[in-house]
C-alpha cells in the first residue's frame, strides 16, 4: 500500500532482491531503469529481528505505531526515539551506535538530542521562536517570514529564503470516469471540465502574480507546469509562466460553445450558467487566499466559483474515495528532483493521478497516451540529455493540455538562532535536519 511501490514495479514485475555475502546484496531489475540507484535514497533499512514477524504476518505497517514503547524502534540513523508525547513533542537522542565520524576522527552526532515542540499553528510556532524557545523553524509561511525580517538584525537569528523547492499549487477539476453522478448535475459541468479550452481558459483568467504577491508575500514563482524553477536540472525553461489574459480566455470559450448573457453571466450551449465550486485545506491559509483570488478573476469571465472550505481528512476523502467535489487545490512535494518521482501523477494508471483516478473503459486521449509511454521511455534511457529532451515533452503536454492547472511553487523559508552551526538548508526534505549529525550549538 506504499505510495512508493509504483516506482518498485519495473515492467509488471518486482525487482529481485539476493544476498551475496554479509556485505553484497543484488538487485535485479527487469529492463534497464535510469537512475535505478536513487529508488533506494528514501527506502529505510528495516531491522530483522524486530520485524520479520510482523512482514510475514502481513501486518508490518502497522509495526510501529505513535504508542509503540521507543525500545522496540530502532533505526540507523544519527538519532533515535527517546520519547513522544501526543499533542507535546517529540525527542530524539544521540544514537551511540552511529557509524559516521568528522575529518577529525570524532563520532557524530554533534548534538545530544533534538527535540520537536508541537504547536497549535504556524503562529505559536513562530511565537515561540521568537522568545527562545525554539532554535530552529523547518517551514516558515510568508507572512511569517516577514514578520521576522523585521526583527533579524537585533534579535541573532538567520534567515533564509531558498526560492522555489520542488512543491507545486495546481486546481484541478474532477474528470473520473464514475457509474453515478456523487452530486446532482455533475455530469453536466463535468463536461465542461473534460473540454480542454475550457481548462485553458480558466488558466488564462487566474492572475499568479496577484496568487504571487497577495497569498504569499512575494515568496512564491508563477508556474505554468509542474516542474518548479527550483528543479534547475529538469525544468523546461522554453515554457514561461503565462501572464493573466481574459481576451484569451473568452476566444477559448466561445471557440468551446460557451457565451454570455446580457448581465455577463457565463453560460454552456444549453443556457446553462457556468457555475462549480473549488475545495480547498483550511490547514492551509495560502491556498484557502489562492481560491479566493481565483473566485474573483473568473467572476470577470462571468463564472462563479464558490470556495469550499474543508479540513485535509475531508479533503482527501472527497478527492481519492467519495469523488464528491468539482474543482480542488492541493500542493504536491517530490522527494527527488528527478522525474521518476512524477510516475505516478502524470501516467494515467498512476496511484496520485489526482483528476482522473478512476480511469474507466475509455482508452486515455492521445496526448495522456503520449505522456504514458514518454514517461516508461524516459524510464529506460540511459543518458541526462536524453531523458530531458523527452521530459522536455512531457511538460510542453502538461502545458498544452492543461490536466492540472499549476498556479505557484512557494519558497522555502527557513528560520535559525544565530547559535545554531552548520545550518546549511536545502530545498530537499528535511529542510533543515537534513545534516542532522553534523549540526551544533555554539555557546
Amino acid at each position: 500500500q506504499s505510495p512508493q511501490r509504483d516506482l518498485l514495479i519495473i515492467s509488471g514485475k518486482p525487482i529481485l532482491v539476493q544476498k551475496i555475502d554479509a556485505y553484497t546484496v543484488v538487485f535485479t531489475l527487469a529492463r534497464p531503469y535510469a537512475a535505478a540507484e536513487r529508488l533506494f535514497d528514501g527506502i529505510a533499512m528495516l531491522p530483522r529481528h524486530l520485524l520479520e514477524a510482523r512482514l510475514t504476518q502481513g501486518t508490518l505497517q502497522n509495526a510501529w505505531t505513535t504508542g509503540t514503547p521507543p525500545a522496540e524502534i530502532a533505526g540507523l540513523g544519527p538519532f533515535r526515539l527517546k520519547e513522544y508525547v501526543p499533542g507535546q513533542h517529540l525527542v530524539l537522542e544521540r544514537n551511540p551506535y552511529y557509524w559516521k565520524r568528522d575529518q577529525g576522527g570524532q563520532q557524530l552526532p554533534y548534538l545530544d538530542r533534538i527535540a520537536s515542540i508541537f504547536t497549535a499553528n504556524a503562529d505559536a510556532e513562530v511565537m515561540r521562536f521568537k522568545q527562545g524557545e525554539t532554535d530552529i523553524v523547518s517551514n516558515l509561511g510568508a507572512a511569517n517570514f516577514a514578520l521576522l525580517a523585521r526583527q533579524e538584525q537585533q534579535s541573532r537569528f538567520q534567515l533564509k529564503d531558498l526560492g522555489p523547492g520542488l512543491e507545486y499549487d495546481f486546481l484541478f477539476f474532477n474528470q473520473n470516469a464514475l457509474p453515478s453522478e456523487p452530486e446532482p448535475g455533475f455530469f453536466k459541468k463535468q463536461s465542461w471540465f473534460k473540454d480542454t479550452r475550457f481548462r485553458q481558459a480558466v488558466s488564462s483568467a487566474i492572475d499568479r502574480q496577484a496568487i504571487v504577491q497577495v497569498a504569499y508575500f512575494g515568496r512564491a514563482d508563477a508556474l505554468a507546469t509542474q516542474v518548479t524553477p527550483g528543479n534547475k536540472l529538469w525544468v523546461n525553461s522554453a515554457i514561461t509562466p503565462p501572464v493573466r489574459s481574459l481576451e484569451r480566455a473568452r476566444a477559448l470559450l466561445r471557440s468551446g460553445g460557451f457565451s454570455w448573457t446580457d448581465n455577463k453571466l457565463l453560460i454552456d450551449r444549453s443556457g446553462l450558467p457556468v457555475r462549480f465550486s473549488i475545495t480547498v485545506n483550511a490547514a492551509k491559509p495560502q491556498q484557502v487566499k489562492m481560491a479566493t483570488l481565483i473566485q474573483q478573476d473568473l467572476s470577470d469571465l462571468g463564472i462563479t466559483a464558490d470556495v469550499n472550505v474543508v479540513e485535509i481528512h475531508t479533503l482527501l476523502d472527497r478527492i481519492f474515495k467519495s469523488y464528491k467535489y468539482e474543482a480542488a487545490i492541493i500542493g504536491l512535494a517530490d522527494g527527488d528532483t528527478d522525474p521518476n518521482s512524477e510516475m505516478n501523477v502524470l501516467t494515467s494508471t498512476g496511484t496520485a493521478h489526482l483528476w482522473k483516478l478512476q480511469a474507466g473503459a475509455s482508452p486515455p486521449p492521445p496526448w495522456q497516451r503520449e505522456i504514458d509511454e514518454l514517461m516508461e521511455r524516459q524510464l529506460i534511457t540511459p543518458t541526462y540529455s536524453q531523458r530531458k529532451q523527452i521530459y522536455d515533452r512531457v511538460q510542453q503536454l502538461i502545458w498544452e493540455n492543461m490536466p492540472v492547472i499549476c498556479l505557484v511553487s512557494p519558497h522555502i523559508l527557513v528560520a535559525a538562532k544565530s547559535r545554531v552551526g552548520n545550518f546549511h538548508p536545502a530545498i530537499l526534505g528535511n529542510y533543515t535536519l537534513w545534516n542532522a549529525d553534523w549540526i551544533f550549538l555554539r555557546p
